[in-house]
């Protein structure tokens, strides 16, 4: 069984690990994703397509087709052995994960636009000299001779970038279950905000969303509360220190007062 969930890249940063030494680490704000259809061996396949992110607007056809949904930005599917478990309108969040897993990342690479041989394909080039001016980045011979044609495949200048690419046995650092951002070692494909496939080896945990904000609700109002005791208390004490301070100038005015008059004044007078 498999653990999947979709999320966005959201940049890189660094983690101080328990023994000290710095990790390079890329954030992924993933999920919650909601299971938008479930595919069996009606459909020829077993898959489970799952929703993530939402927008304000969407097609009528994508509307009935997440009737009782949100409106959701990205689909995407999982294939799957069971679909027992799956069942459409459940959500799962990032609590299907564990610090210390080996997740497979796929997202589309940056786009470079057209390049040439270097770049896109690591060509040395030419030597900088011995005549062999303005061809110091060229492909040079292509070698099609018998065949007089160009072959398939011939490593040649063109676009670069925008494929899908999937790198395996990535770690998970961290993650912040609040916020619901995953922090992997290294780096994976894509610009900011692009889209993320993670896979992982386990057992996907469904999760009740409702429940979770009642929970946050609630501990979010006992934070209040303790802010609120905090202040009486720091109020309670300014208070006290300031009548504290006034009867000691009060004692210290009383003391000047009652204090005798030095004879050396007296004969002065």
């Amino acid at each position: 069984m498999a653990k999947f969930i979709l999320g966005k890249k959201m940049g890189m940063t660094q983690k101080f690990l328990e023994d000290g030494t710095v990790v390079a680490t890329t954030v992924i704000k993933a999920g919650p994703c909601t299971i938008a259809q479930v595919k069996s061996d009606k459909d020829g396949y077993k898959a489970v397509q799952v929703g993530f992110d939402t927008k304000r607007v969407i097609n009528k056809p994508l509307a009935g087709h997440l009737k009782g949904l949100a409106n959701f930005r990205y689909l995407r599917e999982f294939r799957v052995l069971d679909t027992a478990n799956f069942e459409k309108g459940k959500v799962f969040d990032l609590s299907s994960f564990e610090v210390g897993d080996q997740i497979k990342v796929t997202a589309i690479s940056k786009g470079k636009g057209f390049q040439g041989v270097v770049k896109r394909h690591g060509f040395h080039g030419s030597p900088a000299s011995h005549g062999h001016k303005d061809q110091l980045r060229m492909p040079g011979s292509i070698g099609a001779t018998d065949a007089a044609r160009v072959f398939k495949g011939t490593r040649m200048a063109g676009h670069m970038g925008v494929d899908t690419v999937t790198v395996p046995n990535l770690k998970i650092v961290e993650i912040d279950q609040e916020n619901n951002l995953l922090y992997v070692k290294g780096a994976i494909p894509g610009h900011r905000n692009t889209l993320v496939k993670i896979v992982a080896d386990g057992d996907l945990t469904f999760v009740d969303l409702e429940a979770k904000k009642e929970v946050k609700s609630e501990a979010t109002e006992e934070t209040a509360v303790e802010a609120e005791v905090k202040e009486e208390v720091t109020s309670e004490a300014v208070e006290n220190s300031e009548v504290a301070t006034e009867e000691k100038e009060e004692t210290k005015v009383e003391e000047k007062v009652e204090a005798p008059v030095d004879s050396t004044e007296e004969q002065k007078s």
